[in-house]
């Protein structure tokens, strides 16, 4: 049987329903790679409850190499595109510290900025070298998981954005899952023993790496400030939304500012 619209059981209610802002403090896009099995979980874990998350993936393909890193710039606009379309966010983050030295900070800008033109955006690797300049550490040591081939191409961006580089300890994984399946006690004992302590603090690269669960153990034992990728990108999200709210428990960085 057909209802006509004009049926008096459906009623239109003709009265102002009270609205809330679900994120007060700012929206944060995130293109997240198909292959991450870590970052949204980690990055909620540091935001404020006021700050918002919101994600779309990119598709990406292991094994990690430069070529397959590469390939993912044809799918950063349509991916980016996804978040909260009509509406927008505050700060886009692309969510791969090593895509970033493969593909270029500006171009991955440009390609999501087409569908948010007026959120700025970060990557891993730029909140690390503010994080890391905020922290006034100039040498550093640093902690990745990745094979030689990625290892050089990070270790020259970082020597290009003015970080002079102590030491740097690749573990050889190819693998996002395996990079996850690493524990925080491993990375807690892997960053006491191969750290170096003529570096002014240490760096441990990769979203998929849980490294912000070891950071605070990390930072006791080495006495140096200790900056990941995630601890970054949750940092600098807030320092570009204005957001002063106090994060305790994954380390000194939290406690700084960018200097510009």
């Amino acid at each position: 049987m057909n209802i006509s619209l004009d049926n008096p059981r459906i009623v239109d209610l003709q009265e102002n329903i009270a609205l809330q802002d679900i994120a007060p403090d700012g929206r944060v896009g995130i293109v997240a790679l198909s292959t991450d099995y870590n970052l949204e979980q980690d990055i909620r874990r540091m935001l404020p409850d006021a700050i918002e998350v919101f994600t779309n993936r990119v598709l990406y393909l292991n094994p990690m190499t430069s070529e397959n890193l590469l390939a993912m710039a044809g799918d950063i606009e349509r991916a980016a595109s996804g978040i909260l379309p009509g509406l927008g966010v505050d700060v886009a983050i692309y969510g791969c510290t090593s895509g970033t030295a493969v593909i270029g900070y500006d171009r991955i800008r440009k390609l999501i900025q087409k569908s948010h033109p007026t959120a700025p955006v970060t990557t891993p690797l730029i909140a690390a070298v503010e994080g890391l300049k905020a922290m006034d550490a100039h040498r550093i040591s640093v902690l990745t998981p990745y094979n030689r081939e990625i290892n050089h191409g990070l270790a020259e961006y970082l020597e290009q954005s003015g970080l002079e580089i102590a030491h740097l300890v690749g573990l050889g994984f190819d693998n996002d899952l395996d990079v996850t399946r690493v524990t925080p006690d491993e990375i807690f004992r892997l960053g006491t023993e191969h750290f170096d302590s003529s570096a002014d603090a240490l760096f441990i690269s990769c979203t998929a790496f849980r490294a912000s669960l070891a950071i605070e153990r990390l930072e006791k034992k080495i006495g140096k400030p200790v900056v990941s990728s995630n601890q970054a990108l949750a940092w600098h999200c807030m320092q570009l939304l204005h957001c002063d709210r106090d994060v305790v428990g994954f380390g000194r960085l939290f406690r700084s500012r960018m200097s510009h």
